[in-house]
């Protein structure tokens, strides 16, 4: 005679995210939203790359970590979750003190200023990681970025055909020749920062999460926001943008809902040539067709003559711009602060140790994300974490020819998005509960 043991359970408890740690609570929207907010004033803050603004952004990833750490302090739950990259970030964070500690740095108070960054980084990480994770708080944070995203990109739209040499009409950028783009003095890293944000509503106007009106609203967000990538002139978001729509067609159109995702990536590739066509004036085309690589790869070369001098733990974080100078190869009267080339940068600063640290960074990103991401169309878990891993995935073929990791407001959403794509889910162990509850028991 078969029988049920146990305690009776309230499935619709568990199928709501409601069980132990998946408990819904007010307090993790709000947390939700104040990471929200904290991007996305990085990012209005001219990419939170001078001094009081990047003062401002670490202020308030600081008073995230207090309030998410009282939360956790108040709840009796101070543990965290198995994020497979929580290992790889914390020997990345012991490899900067160490170069602190023991004096491993060409610079060690830039070194320190840049540790501090990380630091930052590593709250909002964590913060994702712990409270991003449930379908509500997904949604909430794929809802509140996708739009985010399709006002800038309006706004960036708008300052390109009414510009006046400023930033929001009002704010003089100190460095010469500066290249605009919506609250960024480069293009290229307007163009990494949108790389991130695209998939999100390009994702969901493709699954059946938002209703009719509503997909079609987040392709034309999609689609605007695209537009602006090849109106900023940057080669480096042109080809990374075409790469993950690229990749976004391999991993959905061998599925049933195949026709959906062909129409829809049609639609938006449509409209985006529209969208050029009516304000590009023939500059996209001559810009993608310039792709000469310039000082990129002497600075790449140089790069690897400075790695040979200091191999293992690298010259120090942050300290590119103070030692390059002396393995310059070639003259120009420009001061090359950064490699333009993010892997590169990383091998010089922090050595072999640093450079492994970050493939073993890379390769649990994915092995984690891609199992989730398949349940795309239904589940705003799977949504955000395609998302993700399609946003990553574009700015780290970006980096190999630009910095955009180097702009605390793009290198914090990076993580961020990483963090989501690798996070551990309770909707999971909410299901296997309830099967194991379910299991019928011989007595």
């Amino acid at each position: 005679m078969n029988s049920l043991s146990g305690t009776f359970v309230d499935t619709s408890q568990l199928e709501a995210g409601q069980f132990g740690r998946g408990e819904r609570r007010p307090l993790q929207i709000v947390l939700v939203l104040f990471l929200c907010g904290t991007l996305i004033f990085a990012v209005l803050a001219f990419g939170a790359v001078d001094d009081r603004s990047t003062f401002a952004f670490e202020s308030a990833t600081a008073a995230l970590f207090l309030v998410w750490t009282a939360k956790q302090i108040v709840r009796g739950q101070l543990e965290l979750s198995r994020n497979p990259l929580y290992r790889p970030a914390s020997v990345f964070f012991a490899i900067i003190a160490a170069q602190l500690v023991f004096h491993r740095s060409a610079y060690w108070y830039v070194t320190k200023h840049e540790a501090l960054q990380y630091v930052s980084y590593g709250i909002v990480f964590v913060v994702a990681a712990e409270c991003v994770v449930q379908e509500k708080a997904r949604r909430t944070f794929a809802l509140v970025m996708g739009t985010f995203g399709a006002v800038y990109a309006l706004f960036a739209l708008i300052q390109q055909l009414r510009p006046n040499g400023k930033i929001f009409w009002v704010h003089s950028p100190k460095l010469a020749g500066a290249m605009i783009y919506g609250s960024y003095v480069n293009s290229n890293h307007y163009a990494g920062l949108m790389e991130m944000l695209v998939p999100i509503p390009l994702v969901l106007s493709m699954g059946h999460l938002l209703k009719g009106g509503q997909r079609i609203l987040a392709g034309l967000s999609a689609a605007l926001m695209a537009s602006t990538i090849f109106l900023s002139l940057s080669r480096g978001g042109m080809i990374a943008l075409s790469l993950e729509i690229v990749l976004f067609a391999a991993l959905t159109l061998p599925k049933r809902q195949s026709p959906r995702a062909v129409a829809g990536i049609m639609t938006m590739s449509v409209l985006v040539l529209a969208i050029l066509l009516l304000l590009g004036k023939g500059q996209v085309l001559g810009r993608l067709g310039d792709l000469s690589p310039g000082i990129r790869l002497d600075i790449t070369k140089d790069c690897l003559r400075m790695f040979t001098r200091h191999p293992i733990l690298g010259w120090g974080l942050g300290t590119f711009p103070t030692v390059y100078p002396g393995y310059r190869s070639f003259y120009t009267n420009l001061f090359v602060n950064e490699a333009h080339n993010d892997y590169a940068q990383l091998l010089v600063e922090t050595g072999l140790l640093g450079f492994g640290l970050m493939l073993w960074f890379l390769v649990r990103l994915y092995q984690s994300g891609l199992p989730t991401s398949r349940r795309w169309e239904f589940k705003w878990d799977g949504a955000l974490s395609l998302a993700a891993l399609l946003g990553c995935t574009g700015l780290l073929f970006h980096s190999f020819v630009d910095f955009n990791l180097q702009i605390p407001a793009n290198a914090a959403l990076f993580y961020v998005l990483c963090a989501l794509a690798a996070s551990e889910l309770p909707a999971s162990s909410s299901r296997s509960r309830l099967s194991a509850l379910q299991q019928p028991a011989e007595t």
